[in-house]
């Protein structure tokens, strides 16, 4: 179905980040993967394309607000590539947008000219060992004492604990009978006594998108990192959740198209009894069933895209679109990896990684079952 949403420039952009990613990228991924993890130095050239300083104001090194479709554009050519880029996405789309819009005067010439520059990578830590989309259940404290808070608890499964220079950590202000009250958001940065990061941890799939448990052993956190006001974090956090299960949604399917299309080039040349694998019913009935799906989650994601690029996307309906996506982007690389046979099985095929890499979509920014249980009491249930 032809698509509407990108303009010229978006096209220019496009053509600009596929010839990077082939260039700078693709030739080296594979020592990424081996080393699991995406090079320090390779923020900086993607700083030097303008691509860490884009929604950040001109006066603070940046090329000003772009608008979520550049990013968009991007993140769909990343998974064109069959590559990855870390934490690249966590960055730019959940992280950036509490800098830009809750950081005061001060913070904002503090941090985003690092950020534009490549030299401050970014997190946030919501999930703990025992919270996961509960966050009401946060326990980490950050108690106030003089100008400074002091911060203690851990956090886990945070996507770029290793390479942030900067982590937003949520943590407990003050106890109240309403337990999404009271939460605040404190930047915590890397060398402050007492901030510790573990090993990068070990997953499934995303081996390059650094994970880690982080720790904090009374923290000493200025004043001056007190991200929005204390005690607000729980509706900021509502606020930017929709932005990021979109995210999430972008993500799964851009995947399944790229499994869609390495599929149709495989069937094309694997010879099955003496015959391409393409010209038997079963393949062409399989992947005609995939490229539906995936057209129909082209069409929701594209449809929330223009919301949220307009300030207009609803939780719910970000909800309906990282629900189903998600779900579409597991069938699809199934489906797709089956007609690889035992070819699909083996890591040196990128279809293998697919669908290691989809697992996790279910599960982080909100698993399925929070995304129904949303749009279930949204519908009177």
């Amino acid at each position: 179905m032809k698509r509407t949403l990108f303009s010229r420039e978006h096209d220019a952009f496009r053509a600009m980040i596929r010839a990077f990613l082939q260039r700078e990228v693709v030739p080296v991924f594979p020592d990424w993967l081996q080393g699991k993890l995406v090079p320090r130095d390779f923020f900086v050239r993607l700083a030097d394309l303008g691509v860490l300083g884009m929604n950040i104001p001109v006066e603070y090194g940046g090329s000003g607000e772009a608008g979520y479709l550049y990013s968009v554009v991007l993140h769909e050519e990343v998974a064109r590539a069959m590559v990855h880029l870390g934490p690249l996405r966590c960055h730019l789309d959940v992280v950036m947008p509490y800098f830009l819009t809750y950081s005061n005067a001060e913070q904002r010439s503090r941090w985003l000219p690092r950020c534009a520059a490549g030299a401050m990578l970014t997190a946030i830590a919501m999930t703990e060992p025992d919270t996961g989309s509960d966050l009401g259940g946060i326990k980490t404290v950050a108690v106030r004492d003089g100008d400074d808070y002091v911060v203690t608890g851990a956090k886990t499964f945070i996507t770029g604990g290793i390479l942030a220079d900067a982590v937003i950590v949520v943590a407990r202000t003050s106890n109240t009978e309403d337990r999404r009250k009271g939460l605040s958001l404190l930047v915590v940065e890397a060398g402050m006594p007492g901030f510790t990061k573990g090993a990068n941890l070990n997953k499934i799939g995303l081996p390059v998108q650094d994970t880690a448990e982080l720790a904090f052993d009374q923290v000493r956190v200025p004043k001056a990192n007190l991200l929005g006001c204390e005690g607000e974090a729980f509706t900021y956090l509502t606020h930017n959740l929709a932005g990021e299960r979109l995210g999430v949604a972008l993500n799964a399917v851009s995947s399944a198209q790229a499994a869609l299309d390495a599929t149709l080039d495989y069937v094309g040349h694997r010879r099955v009894f003496g015959k391409e694998l393409s010209t038997f019913q079963n393949t062409k009935f399989e992947l005609a069933a995939v490229a539906t799906e995936i057209a129909a989650g082209q069409a929701m994601f594209d449809a929330a895209a223009l919301a949220h690029e307009h300030r207009e996307l609803d939780p719910v309906d970000a909800a309906k679109v990282k629900l189903f996506c998600s779900e579409v982007q597991t069938r699809a690389v199934d489906r797709c990896l089956q007609l690889f046979g035992g070819y699909g099985y083996i890591l040196d095929y990128p279809i293998a990684r697919l669908f290691a890499d989809a697992r996790v979509t279910r599960i982080y920014g909100g698993t399925s079952e929070v995304m129904k249980s949303i749009i279930g009491k949204s519908l009177g249930l």
